[in-house]
């Protein structure tokens, strides 16, 4: 397996716009924030940009506008108080997001679905505040949930809700298509040779040199605490989303409560998967790729990956790396 040494640059500040961007020789750093975490991007470019830090943001924050839970504004807050039986128009980024939804909770059998909205927050890793649901509240919550509950237009341009207390909740594809969202962006102005993160969901396009070396990609070693990285791959052209239960979780009664919701259940699920990354020329299908197979566990997450040609690396609890076979193509000599 091919395993490289991380390394930081050092950068100097140049100027800044909206948040702060840095350059330095051959290369503009974008720092700023949106989704509730931080994003950088790099461009490997001879002539920065001073515009294009105003410009992504503003690609960041319609992507916001339309998605966060949090502002009760936007789309999805809009669809999630509209009743059941209206027809709801959707925006492009909606549509397109919707669409890729569906795709994957139907490729997974229910593992990846956004409509678990009300029991991420009944247990405290949403909106909501509660931290410990009785039996009850969590049976009410599953018979408003499921995606069969949302009926969509051919082209996903349209939305009707069968349940009015249907509660979408997009935030483990959102941050996916944002990182896709700027690539689109960044390619449109010529540039080609590019690093984007946010809150860790990755897309590299060409090259890191003139040399035309790949981008190294750390994957953090899957332990509560560790912010070192276990592995670190080399990749072009390509992105890639890591889902993990170790540092999004709680405490109750000794147990430890894992972000990741069973759509069967309605409770945290803890599998004998600590980390699954997904890579994908897509960053919103590897986002919700991996929480699907974050949910499924090792065995029949790294099946899924194989009946999909997904290329996938799975950390179990002996933080052993587990490769899908389009994986090991790729990573291994």
């Amino acid at each position: 397996m091919r395993i490289f040494a991380y390394i930081s640059i050092l950068v100097v500040v140049v100027a800044s716009a909206i948040g702060i961007y840095f350059y330095s020789p051959n290369q503009q750093i974008i720092k700023g924030n949106i989704f509730g975490t931080y994003y950088t991007i790099k461009i490997r470019t001879a002539k920065p940009d001073k515009n294009i830090s105003a410009e992504i943001a503003s690609v960041l924050d319609k992507v916001n506008r339309s998605m966060s839970v949090f502002d009760e504004t936007s789309e999805i807050s809009q669809i999630n108080r509209s009743n059941k039986g209206i027809d709801i128009p959707l925006s492009q980024d909606m549509a397109e997001v919707m669409a890729a939804a569906a795709k994957v909770n139907r490729q997974s059998q229910g593992w990846f679905d956004p409509t678990l909205g009300k029991l991420i927050d009944l247990w405290g890793f949403g909106a909501g505040d509660m931290k410990n649901p009785s039996s009850q509240e969590i049976t009410q919550a599953l018979k408003t949930s499921g995606f069969d509950k949302l009926v969509f237009s051919k082209d996903f341009k349209q939305l009707r809700k069968k349940d009015s207390a249907t509660y979408i909740n997009l935030s483990a594809i959102a941050k996916g298509y944002g990182v896709d969202k700027v690539a689109e962006l960044l390619s449109s102005k010529g540039y080609h040779d590019y690093m984007i993160e946010i809150g860790g969901e990755i897309k590299v396009g060409g090259s890191r040199s003139d040399q035309g070396d790949s981008w190294n990609i750390g994957i953090n070693r899957p332990q509560s605490g560790a912010y070192d990285n276990v592995m670190v791959v080399s990749i072009s052209n390509l992105a890639v989303a890591t889902s993990g239960n170790y540092r999004n979780f709680y405490k109750q009664d000794g147990n430890i409560l894992a972000h990741t919701i069973s759509y069967k259940t309605g409770r945290p699920i803890q599998t004998d998967a600590l980390s699954v990354s997904v890579f994908h020329d897509s960053c919103m299908y590897a986002d919700a790729y991996a929480t699907a197979i974050m949910a499924m566990g090792v065995e029949e997450g790294l099946a899924f990956a194989n009946k999909y040609d997904l290329k996938v690396i799975i950390f179990d609890n002996n933080l052993k790396p587990n490769l899908s076979s389009a994986a090991k193509a790729i990573f291994e000599e």
